[in-house]
């Protein structure tokens, strides 16, 4: 409907977002350190999945900040930061969802072991 009235196909075709907004996408306390992390993950998350050609594959996509952090290396060094969870979903009434399946298979496809 959206196409045939001449709405943009980004527009018509964009994943839904939570009402609440991206608070709703970081657990526990919302501050602007990890609102920032959330949008930047998001970006990228979203970006990644476009590039692939795999955005109108699946319904609903996006980033969500833990409030636990990880350890890992950057240069040299340890380094603790926050945990991000990518989420990726197929379904056809936004009542029930199912992982989706095309998404992981080119994560596990770009794997380097």
């Amino acid at each position: 409907m959206g196409t045939l009235l001449g709405i943009p196909e980004e527009l018509v075709w964009r994943h839904p977002f939570p009402g609440p907004g991206i608070g709703i996408r970081i657990l526990g306390a919302v501050t602007p350190e990890l609102v920032e992390i959330a949008r930047r993950a998001d970006h990228i998350f979203i970006s990644e999945i476009r590039s692939a050609g795999l955005y109108r594959k699946i319904s609903q996509a996006f980033a969500a900040v833990i409030d636990r952090k990880a350890v890992g290396v950057m240069g040299d060094q340890r380094t603790y930061e926050y945990v991000v969870a990518l989420r990726a979903v197929t379904t056809v009434d936004f009542m029930t969802a199912d992982v989706s399946t095309v998404l992981i298979n080119v994560l596990i496809s770009d794997l380097r072991v």
